[in-house]
């Protein structure tokens, strides 16, 4: 079948096809796959070889609106699409596509099919509202420090003078006035940790640190709880920050250990390797895949649909005595790692927060350093 290029600029379709994202499938009117890219291997879970033998509806149910988008394409010699189109079998699971048919004009019996997942839109968009609203809570936590903790001062020392001098009822006033005063230094200074410096990182053995987390949890506020590991013994080191990457999982870990009950309570975590979506890391202009995965997954009640879309935004909290920046600052840390975390519905029930980060580069490492060492001179100027 030929794709639409001339052999004689040199250029091969196939290669072309194959370096696009999105997956892209040639059918016939009834279904019969003629050609697949590298994208629909990865989509379909199924090699090009297979799916050339297969028919879509071997993959998609045959009442699937992708038919009628097909035939009708095929019909009016035209390009239709539909959005947020749900396709979903056992061999293919479930996905959330932006789908394009077209007409081919060389084959009046065949349609181009071009499946976006919305996944990896989805991924980018909250990758960049988490970075936004780091970058307020950052400007926030700036503001606040200079000008609340000063007059905070003033008012707290007032209120120690008043109390050498007042009798006990005014005196329960000024303690009052105290313990506030303490409590909003205390807020602020949480929100410190929110401010934009720079990030020492280098090679971190993910597994070494939650081996850490784990042991931390178990002899804390997770001794109730069952823990259980399904780790990729041959991954990679993590680009990170050990420290910083501890602060993430044990704030993950106690979340998920005060969500779920104290008798049943199971939280896995677990680590693979896949080929994750490129983005830029934070202290530099390289961009990176994120192929190592972290998955932190309990079996707790969930987190309502309207939670997901802010839940990694300050001051946003489902427990009635939380102030909101847990998981903020766990966004804005990975955030600064140059990764990605979402959060989806756990199998079987439950939530899972899963955390895509960069795999150590010496060139990446020396690029971002030499970065930050540019940023600190330009600070100091």
């Amino acid at each position: 079948m030929r794709l639409g290029f001339g052999k004689g600029n040199g250029v091969d379709p196939t290669g072309v096809l194959n370096a696009i994202a999105s997956a892209v499938v040639v059918s016939t009117r009834d279904g019969k796959i003629r050609f697949v890219n590298q994208a629909t291997e990865q989509l379909f879970n199924a090699s090009a070889a297979v799916l050339c033998r297969s028919n879509l509806k071997d993959f998609i149910p045959g009442d699937s609106p992708v038919f009628s988008l097909i035939n009708q394409a095929i019909d009016e010699a035209t390009l239709v699409a539909d959005h947020n189109l749900l396709i979903e079998s056992p061999k293919i699971g479930k996905h959330t596509v932006n789908l394009t048919v077209g007409a081919m004009p060389d084959d009046p019996d065949c349609a181009v099919l071009t499946f976006e997942p919305r996944s990896i839109a989805q991924k980018i968009d909250n990758q960049l509202l988490s970075r936004s609203s780091a970058r307020s809570v950052s400007a926030m936590a700036a503001i606040l420090a200079h000008e609340i903790k000063n007059p905070l001062s003033g008012i707290r020392g007032a209120a120690q003078l008043l109390e050498q001098t007042s009798n006990e009822d005014d005196r329960v006033l000024t303690r009052l006035i105290c313990d506030e005063a303490d409590r909003i230094v205390n807020l602020v200074d949480r929100m410190e940790i929110f401010s934009d410096k720079p990030l020492e990182r280098g090679a971190v053995n993910i597994h070494t640190v939650l081996e850490h987390v784990r042991r931390l949890a178990e002899n804390g506020f997770g001794k109730h709880l069952t823990f259980e590991e399904i780790y990729d013994p041959s991954l990679p080191p993590v680009f990170g920050n050990r420290d910083q990457l501890i602060q993430v999982f044990l704030n993950l870990l106690k979340n998920a250990g005060e969500a779920i009950d104290h008798d049943t309570g199971h939280i896995v975590i677990s680590t693979r390797y896949q080929h994750g979506i490129r983005l830029a890391v934070a202290g530099g202009d390289a961009r990176v895949h994120l192929p190592l995965v972290v998955s932190v997954r309990d079996n707790g009640p969930g987190i309502a649909p309207d939670m997901r879309e802010s839940l990694f935004d300050p001051f946003v909290t489902t427990k009635s005595t939380g102030s909101g920046l847990g998981l903020a600052l766990v966004a804005k840390i990975i955030n600064d790692h140059g990764g990605v975390i979402e959060v989806k519905d756990a199998p079987g029930g439950g939530a899972e927060f899963q955390i895509m980060l960069p795999i150590y580069n010496r060139t990446l490492a020396e690029d971002i350093g030499a970065g930050n060492v540019m940023k600190n001179k330009e600070e100091t100027v």
